[in-house]
């Protein structure tokens, strides 16, 4: 049986996966958005419920690991996800297209396009990470998410750019044409990419025992302390993460003066530091592979407390109505969420092999489902608040400390419970007898 055993261009082969898989979401959850706001006249709480149902399919990310399980196999979920998402976005541009002319058969098209853009995230995401789990050895984890996530960025940033020089000029019918080709190339590039990647040693577990129903699976996994836990943290930090999303470049602009252009580059700004911490803790964990450095529990227990400290300067500037160094606040804030997110999902690999065995999809989906609802709720929930504080008399400074209050606070708790899960447990192999026809799976 092949374990651990995907080398540096194996992993940039899974980078291409994901970044077809970013390249086909942000089209549908950015360009279309723009379109149906501005193109086709609509309000924009009507995009925004579409994207809404897109997070909360991935609500299915426990099942759809639950199938990988089964099998023990995740490239066919990985294809079929990445066929279905292909499928959603193709039908979520048509809907787009649509909506002029006839605007409730445009809703429905696009509702069923962004109902099966989540079905295929769930499917491809869940299963793609579980492949890493189980293929990635433990002190590669951290670099391989690292390149990992950076190619999904890089998917998104030159679709961006790609899809919008090809939309111009716009018509509703070039914007269907733009949108298959994105979704046709990225399908066949995810194909390529996965293709023979897993080999074909993987065989099924046999015994009822190892093949339980779906509510059976998930209520094991949730009765393990370090999964739940673990659920916990995911959805806490994540909330906390996203909150200020929708919060931080108006608060900018009505607190400190920024113009339009320069809250765009603050939000570069932010980027360009998570991009330093996902390097940063990429870096540690590989070079320094035989000291405290390489720790996946010290970087996620510190980067949540250094979230939380960034966050409190972001209170401390909504506060006072002096000079605030925004910009150096806003770096040190991303630099911390990306050592914390990206060493997050090194640690979510290692976990998701502990416990029982054959319950790495299962684990993987409830900790994913967990993030996409968290991330989906975070820049909602921080609107509501901002507006809440506005309407009882607070100046949008102060308004959009109350936001920022609460995520350190969020971060804090974050911090606490990442301390109390076992991240570097050794992984327990999954015990079979022969006469069960079964491989077993040997820890590294």
């Amino acid at each position: 049986m092949k374990t651990n055993n995907l080398g540096w261009f194996s992993i940039f082969r899974l980078g291409l996966v994901q970044a077809s898989l970013g390249a086909i979401v942000v089209l549908t959850t950015s360009t279309l958005n723009r379109v149906m706001v501005l193109e086709v006249g609509l309000a924009a709480m009507i995009p925004g419920a579409l994207v809404t149902l897109h997070h909360a399919m991935q609500m299915l990310r426990p099942r759809m690991g639950h199938g990988s399980d089964h099998g023990q196999r995740r490239t066919p979920w990985i294809i079929g996800g990445m066929a279905t998402l292909a499928l959603g976005g193709v039908l979520a541009a048509a809907g787009t297209a649509l909506m002029k002319g006839d605007l409730a058969l445009g809703l429905a098209v696009g509702a069923v396009g962004f109902t099966l853009i989540g079905a295929g995230v769930s499917a491809a995401g869940t299963s793609l990470l579980v492949l890493m789990a189980k293929r990635v050895h433990a002190q590669r984890r951290a670099a391989a998410a690292t390149i990992v996530w950076m190619m999904m960025i890089m998917g998104f940033a030159v679709t961006a750019g790609s899809a919008g020089r090809l939309l111009d000029p716009y018509t509703p019918l070039r914007l269907v044409q733009v949108a298959a080709g994105v979704s046709l190339l990225a399908f066949l590039l995810s194909l390529i990419s996965i293709w023979g990647l897993e080999g074909d040693d993987a065989q099924p577990e046999a015994t009822p025992e190892a093949r339980p129903p779906f509510r059976e699976a998930l209520k094991q996994v949730w009765q393990e302390s370090d999964a739940r836990r673990f659920t916990l943290f995911v959805a806490i930090s994540m909330l906390s993460y996203s909150a200020q999303d929708l919060v931080l470049e108006p608060f900018a602009g009505a607190h400190f003066g920024f113009t339009p252009g320069e809250t765009t580059k603050l939000s570069g700004v932010q980027h360009g530091g998570v991009f330093a911490g996902m390097l940063l803790v990429a870096l540690a964990t590989t070079l320094l592979r035989s000291t405290p450095a390489a720790s996946l529990k010290k970087w996620v227990v510190g980067g949540c407390l250094a979230s939380a400290i960034a966050m409190g300067g972001l209170v401390a500037g909504g506060l006072q109505s002096g000079p605030w160094p925004v910009r150096a606040n806003v770096f040190l804030l991303g630099l911390a969420n990306g050592v914390f997110s990206i060493a997050a999902i090194g640690a979510m690999m290692a976990l998701a092999s502990q416990g029982r065995g054959a319950r790495e999809g299962v684990r993987m989906g409830l900790w994913g489902a967990a993030q996409a609802i968290a991330f989906g709720a975070g820049g909602f929930v921080g609107t509501v608040i901002v507006d809440a504080a506005k309407y009882l008399g607070f100046a949008p400074g102060p308004a959009a400390a109350v936001v920022f209050a609460l995520e350190v606070v969020g971060f804090l708790a974050a911090h606490w419970i990442a301390l109390s899960v076992n991240f570097e447990k050794p992984a327990e192999p999954a015990t079979v007898t022969p006469a069960q026809g079964t491989a077993v799976h040997q820890p590294a």
